[in-house]
């Protein structure tokens, strides 16, 4: 009986305890927390009489404190530090409760005083929230925590040069990319970059090797005091160990323009000329200065500029017999003397022609087989306007001559058409080109065809006065021997024989009457009166 009665009595105490803590607990605490249950542990968290304060939980997180007391992280912003910790880590909701609990999704990052930007801005929390990167013993021991990281680059990324370079990684490198590195200048570097070494890529100097079983790449302790700490030296040491005589940073190809200490006079070929100014690597292929070249003809190095014109007999001729290294290429020392060795000497004109208006055509030069005849060069104006009889094979030479183009030779007695007196003075053009209009410079041949009759070609000054059966003879009356006289005209024949007085006076005296026809003025020379009360008052 008494064992029974002991029994009841213990587990009516507990239901008892279990009763009233059950009135003075509003729940269990999160698993955090779970050493904190009990009523005499609730002043640890709770103020007699009041909420919990946030002193009594910065005095168990320290952590926390400490970022205060720093003015860092997230709890330090002044959006946070004025709330109470028990409105966002509230507990008492049993043990599986989260007591630190965001949208990680929309957190806004800025707040804990670390912005996240450029490659950062993607990455994934749990990526770098991790204790691989806190190095605080006592944080890394919490699960899921998001305290003790810190800001610099190494806490959380390897050492890629492995403590050989300021740790200050920022100073060189952004949150884009870790290459290229846009904040590192060169020129604050010992050795500053000039002319071709700001082309050269990092990698062609500082060479990659492998250092503590990782991969690295040397940018410390590197030799820059002479070229050929970095630079093979192809001259094999024969003209010294100071390059800058010679060479310079904007190319090795390229020479100093005032190269002090070469000579090349002292080699088997000596610069004259335009050689003088050629540069180096134009000769010296593929920056090779030892191989000899063979310098015995031009053609060695130059293109036969004109693609084998002057080859005979197999033999072609080297530059230099029409050319000097003194002038430009362009300049020649064929002369006319050589040319009155070819099979077409210069005569006439063709001594003042310059050679590229008989060798050139576009931009090509032509010394074979230009061709002799006058039409090979120049065109053929009268191009089937003249009779073979007269100009067998397009010959300008029946004509023409080499002197002056406008001297013609033509005898005019082999055609039908002798020329007499003023007529054998006039110019071929006068009668035998016509312009199309006025105002065109162009001309119109006829060579054939051509009447023989005065007014065919003269203008007929007297009309229709001394026509016979419709036709004006003016040989009639004048003469072409000389001058245009009427020494012909024998006035006896006429109506009015003249004698006396009247023999010696001229003919505008008496025929001063004049008349309009065809819209020219003509001077009467049939008068219908011949009294003398006609002419004399």
């Amino acid at each position: 009986m008494k064992l029974g009665y002991y029994i009841s009595l213990l587990f009516l105490g507990i239901f008892i305890q279990v009763r009233v803590n059950a009135q003075i607990s509003p729940g269990d605490l999160s698993q955090k927390h779970s050493g904190l249950e009990g009523m005499s542990n609730c002043t640890k968290c709770h103020a007699i009489g009041n909420a919990v304060t946030n002193q009594n939980c910065l005095a168990c997180h320290k952590e926390i404190q400490s970022l205060l007391n720093r003015k860092g992280g997230y709890h330090s912003d002044a959006t946070v530090i004025s709330k109470r910790c028990v409105e966002c880590h509230s507990d008492h909701h049993g043990k599986k409760f989260q007591m630190t609990r965001f949208d990680q999704k929309t957190f806004n990052h800025n707040l804990a005083g670390y912005k996240l930007e450029n490659s950062h801005a993607p990455v994934d929390c749990k990526k770098c929230h991790k204790t691989d990167y806190i190095s605080d013993n006592e944080i890394k021991k919490r699960a899921n925590t998001f305290l003790g990281l810190q800001q610099e680059c190494n806490s959380c990324h390897k050492d890629y040069h492995q403590g050989t370079l300021d740790k200050k990684c920022n100073s060189c490198h952004d949150t884009k990319k870790f290459k290229p590195a846009p904040g590192f200048d060169h020129n604050k570097a010992k050795f500053r970059l000039k002319g071709a070494h700001t082309k050269t890529t990092c990698i062609e100097c500082h060479k990659k090797t492998t250092k503590n079983g990782a991969d690295f790449q040397t940018f410390t302790g590197l030799k820059f005091s002479s070229c050929v700490d970095c630079h093979k030296d192809v001259h094999n040491g024969k003209f010294g160990l100071n390059c800058a005589n010679c060479h310079n940073d904007e190319s090795f190809k390229k020479l100093n323009q005032n190269i002090s200490n070469f000579n090349h006079n002292k080699t088997d070929y000596p610069l004259t000329g335009k050689h003088v100014k050629v540069e180096c690597r134009l000769c010296h292929k593929n920056n090779n200065y030892l191989t000899p070249i063979n310098t015995t003809q031009c053609k060695n190095c130059h293109t036969d500029f004109h693609k084998g014109d002057f080859i005979k007999n197999n033999i072609n001729p080297d530059c230099k017999e029409c050319h000097t290294l003194e002038k430009a290429f362009t300049f020649t020392t064929y002369g006319i003397e050589n040319h009155q060795t070819t099979s077409f000497k210069l005569e006439g004109s063709h001594i003042a022609t310059p050679c590229a208006s008989c060798h050139k055509s576009e931009s090509r030069w032509k010394f074979k087989s230009v061709g002799q005849q006058c039409v090979d060069c120049h065109k053929d104006i009268h191009n089937g306007q003249i009779s073979e009889k007269y100009y067998p094979k397009s010959d300008c030479a029946k004509c023409h001559n080499m002197e002056v183009w406008t001297t013609v030779l033509f005898d005019h007695n082999t055609t039908n058409w002798k020329l007499e007196g003023n007529h054998a003075k006039a110019t071929c053009r006068t009668c035998h080109f016509t312009k199309i209009t006025p105002q065109e410079p162009i001309s119109k041949q006829k060579f054939s065809g051509l009447g023989v009759k005065c007014a065919q070609c003269h203008d007929n000054i007297h009309g229709n006065q001394f026509e016979v059966n419709g036709e004006t003879d003016c040989i009639r009356c004048h003469s072409s021997k000389i001058t245009w006289d009427v020494s012909s005209f024998d006035h006896s024949k006429t109506r009015f024989p003249l004698d006396g007085k009247h023999v010696n006076v001229a003919c505008a005296k008496c025929h001063k009457e004049t008349k309009i026809e065809n819209q020219k003025e003509r001077r009467v020379y049939k008068l219908s009166k011949i009294r003398c009360i006609d002419c004399h008052s």
